[in-house]
C-alpha cells in the first residue's frame, strides 16, 4: 500500500492530535520533521500485533463472509 505525502502528513497529525506520537521540526534545510511514538502510542502496540495475529489467522473465514457480504 502506497500514500501520497499529503495522505501520510494528515494521518501523522491525526495521530499527533491523539496523542499517539511527538512531532519535532527541526530547523535545517531543507526543513525536516521527525516523529516518534509516545508513551500512549507504544502502549497500543501490543493490542494492535494481537488484532493483527487473529486477522491473519482467520483471514481464510473473513474473506468468504465480507465478500458474500
Amino acid at each position: 500500500m502506497t500514500f501520497s505525502p499529503k495522505v501520510l502528513t494528515q494521518a501523522l497529525r491525526r495521530l499527533e492530535t491523539g496523542g499517539f506520537v511527538d512531532r519535532t521540526v527541526i530547523p535545517a534545510v531543507p526543513l525536516h520533521v521527525e516523529y516518534a511514538l509516545t508513551d500512549l502510542g507504544r502502549s497500543v502496540a501490543r493490542p494492535l500485533a494481537a488484532v493483527r495475529h487473529w486477522v491473519e489467522a482467520h483471514l481464510d473465514e473473513i474473506g468468504p463472509a465480507a465478500a458474500a457480504g
